[in-house]
C-alpha cells in the first residue's frame, strides 16, 4: 500500500427509530472526524471523509498507531478527543490549524484517539465485498490486544441495549446510534447505514449573510444556509441567527475573507434568499454574498418543501466537511408507517 487510493466512507441516512429484527448490529455514533486509516510500511495515512489527508493535524496518531496496530490493513473509524466529561468536538476542531507549532502543542495537550468500527482490508486482502459480520469478527481479532490510542467501538445485537445507549450516552457527547446489517457489504459513498440521532441535524454551506438591522458593517444578523442538489447547484434552504451580541460582532471579521461580489458565486444559479412574499413585504431582504467554502452544522425541527420551516439553530462549524458533500440527501427521511398505510390502501 505505497500510495493508498482514496476510499469514500460508507454513509448513514437519518432514521426516526432504532430498527429491530434479526440481522441488525448497533454501535454508538461517535462525535468526531470520520477517518479511513491506511496502515502501511512507514507512516500510516489518515484520510478524511472528503478524501483529504489528516496526518499533519494529528502527529501523535501518526507516531503511535503503527506501534499498536498491525501493518498492511485499512480501517474505518473516527478520530475523537476524550475528556473526563466525554467527547470534546471543540478540542478536535481546534486541531485543524495551519500553524505546525500550534498543532504540535495541542497534540500534547489534547491527544486524539482512533476508534475503529470496520475493517476494509487485512494482510493485503480487500474485504469490502465480505459481509459486515465477517469484517467485524476479523476487526475484533485484530484489536484484541490493541492499546491506546487505538480502540474498538462497543457493539451489540440487542435493540434493548441500543436503546439504553441512546438514552445514556447523550450526555457524554455521543450523537446517537448507528445501525447496520450484518450481511451487508461495504458500499463506499452510499447512505446505507441507519443513524438515529437525538436531534435532527444538517451540515449546510454558508452562502451568504445578512447584517444585523441598524448595525450594518458592525454586526451579523444571520447566516444564509444552502444545500446542493443532484446537479451540483447550491440552493438556499434557510437561515440561522442563534448568536449572542459578541458573536455577531466577531462574525464580521470571520466572514470577511469569504465575501464576494461575483453574482455567479454561491447561490448564483439556484434558489436565492431575499425573494419577497406577502409575509415579507416591506422588509429589507438584502444580503451579502459569500464564497461557498464554509460549512456549519445546524439543528432544525421540520422541512417545508425544500426549506427549513423555521430558523435553524447554529451548532458548530465543520471544517472537516467538503462543502460539495452538503446535499439534500442527508435530509431524506422515511415516510411514516401511518402515511404509507394510507397510500397503500388508496392504491388498492
Amino acid at each position: 500500500m505505497d500510495a493508498p487510493a482514496p476510499i469514500d466512507p460508507m454513509l448513514a441516512k437519518p432514521t426516526p427509530t432504532i430498527p429491530e429484527g434479526p440481522g441488525w448490529h448497533y454501535e454508538p455514533k461517535w462525535d468526531g472526524f470520520r477517518c479511513i486509516l491506511f496502515l502501511r510500511a512507514g507512516a500510516p495515512y489518515l484520510q478524511s471523509r472528503d478524501r483529504k489527508p489528516l496526518d499533519r493535524y494529528f502527529p501523535e496518531l501518526v507516531a503511535a498507531l503503527p506501534r499498536v496496530l498491525p501493518p498492511d490493513a485499512i480501517l474505518d473509524g473516527e478520530l475523537v478527543i476524550m475528556t473526563p466529561h466525554g467527547l470534546d468536538f471543540d478540542a478536535l476542531q481546534q486541531r485543524i490549524h495551519p500553524a505546525a507549532s500550534r498543532v504540535a502543542r495541542l497534540a500534547q495537550e489534547t491527544p486524539a484517539a482512533f476508534v475503529a468500527f470496520d475493517l476494509l482490508a487485512e494482510g493485503g486482502e480487500f474485504l469490502l465485498a465480505r459481509p459486515f459480520a465477517e469484517r467485524r469478527e476479523r476487526l475484533e481479532r485484530m484489536l484484541a490486544a490493541a492499546r491506546p490510542p487505538a480502540h474498538l467501538t462497543p457493539a451489540t445485537r440487542d435493540p434493548a441495549i441500543a436503546r439504553d445507549w441512546f438514552e445514556r450516552f447523550e450526555g457524554a457527547g455521543f450523537d446517537g446510534i448507528i445501525a447496520r446489517q450484518l450481511d451487508a457489504p461495504y458500499q463506499p459513498g452510499k447512505r446505507v447505514l441507519a443513524k438515529i440521532k437525538h436531534l435532527r441535524t444538517a451540515e449546510c454551506v454558508v452562502g451568504g449573510f445578512r447584517w444585523n438591522r441598524g448595525e450594518e458593517g458592525r454586526s451579523v444578523g444571520s447566516l444564509l444556509l444552502g444545500l446542493y442538489d443532484e446537479e451540483g447547484i447550491l440552493h438556499f434552504v434557510g437561515h440561522t441567527s442563534s448568536f449572542g451580541a459578541s458573536e455577531r460582532r466577531e462574525l464580521v471579521a470571520f466572514l470577511a475573507p469569504y465575501r464576494s461580489d461575483d453574482e455567479t458565486v454561491g447561490f448564483g444559479r439556484g434558489r436565492t434568499p431575499g425573494a419577497e412574499s406577502r409575509w415579507t413585504s416591506g422588509r429589507d431582504l438584502s444580503w451579502q454574498r459569500l464564497r461557498p467554502e464554509l460549512v456549519c452544522e445546524v439543528t432544525f425541527d421540520h422541512m417545508q418543501g425544500p426549506r427549513f420551516r423555521h430558523a435553524a439553530t447554529f451548532r458548530r462549524w465543520r471544517p472537516d466537511r467538503d462543502p460539495r458533500s452538503c446535499t439534500f440527501d442527508q435530509l431524506a427521511a422515511p415516510v411514516p408507517a401511518e402515511l404509507r398505510a394510507v397510500f397503500a390502501a388508496a392504491s388498492l
